[in-house]
């Protein structure tokens, strides 16, 4: 498929359908998409460059059919629809879908998120999602920066201590915390580093300002997460 790739997350109540701020991911290892995939090594959002006519045009000829066909089959859906699509030039074109939230794009988009996660997802759990307020988000940018450990994705090194981690902005997710309190590596995706700012110009400065501090032996991050789009290089 030609195209970007856009990450959108929905949460689905039966028929209604909630989208959030659509993302972009990064799977391969390397700076300019090079080397093999990976979990994800990075994200931001907003999308500049994906006008609102087409992400109305994913919620409404996607997703919500997806939704009300499951409800058609007697399988109403309560909870998280991801749907990974690519931006064709034909439109856009499913590439997966999943039911859970997506490392990493949920850290850069939650982080922009103003309403109260918990009450949005009750909503969907209790069956009133359709009454839900209309969702507020922080003005900016947010940019996820993912610390891999050393051979990741093959099999990662795993034990190192890291240093510097305890700070905002700074997510665990391989990791583990010794009895004498240090911080260890336990898995090839270790850290996420989440940057926020007024534009992805400044989303990327926090993110990567704050990566100076962090130390983890042999460890590795893509250097370009959110830099064609600052850059104004994707376009439809």
């Amino acid at each position: 498929l030609d195209g970007p790739e856009v990450s959108l997350f929905c949460v689905v109540d039966g028929e209604t359908v909630v989208p959030l701020l659509p993302a972009q991911d990064f799977k391969r290892v390397g700076d300019n998409d090079s080397g093999p995939n990976t979990g994800g090594m990075g994200a931001y959002t907003p999308l500049p460059w994906l006008p609102a006519q087409v992400l109305t045009q994913i919620v409404d000829e996607i997703v919500k059919p997806v939704a009300a066909e499951m409800v058609s089959r007697g399988s109403a859906f309560s909870g998280l629809l991801y749907a990974g699509l690519a931006i064709t030039s034909a439109g856009p074109s499913v590439v997966e879908f999943n039911c859970r939230f997506g490392d990493p794009e949920t850290q850069a988009v939650l982080s922009l998120l103003e309403s109260p996660l918990g009450q949005l997802l009750n909503a969907a759990a209790t069956g009133t999602l359709a009454s839900f307020e209309e969702l507020r988000w922080r003005d900016g940018a947010a940019v996820t920066v993912v610390v891999a450990a050393e051979n990741y994705p093959g099999r990662p090194r795993v034990g190192d201590v890291i240093t510097g981690s305890e700070a905002d902005g700074v997510l665990y997710a391989g990791t583990a915390r010794r009895e004498d309190g240090a911080v260890v590596s336990t898995g090839g995706r270790v850290l996420s580093v989440v940057g926020t700012g007024a534009d992805l110009d400044g989303a990327r400065t926090a993110a990567y300002t704050a990566l100076k501090s962090i130390k983890l032996p042999g460890s590795h991050f893509r250097t370009d997460i959110g830099l064609a789009a600052a850059e104004g290089r994707i376009s439809l």
